[in-house]
């Protein structure tokens, strides 16, 4: 009998605490982040003006036209095509310093920079540890800013105040670069082009 009622008891501990731990506090949190951060806690999706996603200002997006900055290259594709297509993938390529399918990565990535005359800075040609890096540097910004003018014809001047706006700083103001996110300057800029013809 008086295993029985222990038993009972063991179960309904295990229920109640399954209760807190999978359902009530999940909830909460789940709630919590709604409430206070809906961008971030729906995955700080970009919409664009027909309220249709184009990506996530978290996630790197691909870009290939000259008249878009592109991005830090990425051993896994991760989203295809113009609308966010996320594949939950990430990663690095695992390749080894002196591994030389690595090295002719690099140099392709080099050449294809040194083709367009563009100053190759380090976060334009190696892939990052995650692969999904949405940040590319100020200087690697600057380095791509004449390519991008000349594509969309306009004067370098009339994009420099979108790499201020959307350069996201320091991380509490001490760690980390400063860092420019790409896709949402890259909207900006069709936006810019957009509004330009209407007018």
């Amino acid at each position: 009998m008086m295993l029985i009622r222990e038993a009972i008891r063991a179960i309904r501990m295990t229920l109640l605490l399954w209760l807190l731990t999978a359902i009530i506090y999940p909830l909460a949190i789940l709630g919590f982040g709604q409430f206070a951060f809906p961008s971030s806690a729906n995955g700080s999706i970009v919409f664009n003006i027909n309220d249709q996603p184009i990506g996530s200002s978290l996630i790197g997006q691909v870009f290939t036209s000259d008249k878009y900055f592109h991005v830090r290259p990425s051993a896994v594709r991760y989203s295809q095509g113009r609308k966010a297509r996320p594949t939950g993938i990430s990663g690095a390529s695992n390749l080894a310093a002196s591994n030389p399918e690595l090295t002719n990565k690099i140099i392709e990535e080099t050449s294809e920079f040194q083709d367009a005359r563009i100053q190759v800075s380090a976060d334009l040609i190696y892939s990052s540890g995650s692969g999904l890096d949405p940040h590319i540097s100020l200087k690697s910004t600057r380095q791509q800013l004449t390519r991008v003018a000349q594509a969309r014809g306009i004067k370098e001047d009339e994009i420099i105040p979108l790499i201020n706006k959307y350069t996201d700083g320091r991380f509490l103001g001490v760690f980390g670069e400063p860092g420019v996110n790409v896709l949402r300057l890259n909207y900006a800029l069709d936006l810019q082009e957009l509004n330009r013809q209407q007018n």
